[in-house]
């Protein structure tokens, strides 16, 4: 790969990691797990594994239960502090620190973590093959 194609990449990576971020808050949980290959694995300290879309898909339901769709999530997932590694023209990896931001005056930050996001190129773009989320202690 030359320079500009792993620019290119990384920047389809880091969009990926983005969409997903605004996406966990509100917006369609359908095209939430269109951002995630077929045979995904989204994995959570605490809510446990999910694999391929079907299952991320109900995840996504699950922990939008109850919320008014108007108003979407009273939560903001920020992105902070990402680096990503292009490891061949069809596979990356994305580091991310991430909070919850509690979205109420003052917003307050509830849970902090980082992302580990391998990342593949499929023929309709980057899409996430595997995250794995861990929290930080409280």
């Amino acid at each position: 790969m030359d320079d500009n194609e792993r620019l290119i990449a990384e920047l389809g990576i880091r969009n990926v990691v983005g969409r997903l971020a605004h996406l966990a808050d509100r917006g369609d949980v359908e095209e939430y797990v269109t951002l995630f290959t077929d045979d995904a694995v989204w994995d959570h300290p605490v809510l446990g594994a999910r694999t391929g879309r079907d299952d991320i898909l109900a995840g996504a339901r699950e922990r939008r239960a109850g919320m008014d769709p108007a108003v979407g999530s009273p939560y903001r997932h920020v992105i902070t502090t990402q680096w990503v590694r292009i490891d061949d023209q069809d596979h990356g990896f994305s580091q991310a620190y991430w909070m919850v931001v509690h979205a109420t005056r003052p917003a307050t930050v509830g849970i902090t973590g980082r992302y580990d996001d391998e990342l593949r190129r499929t023929p309709d773009g980057w899409k996430m093959a595997r995250r794995t989320i861990f929290e930080d202690p409280a």
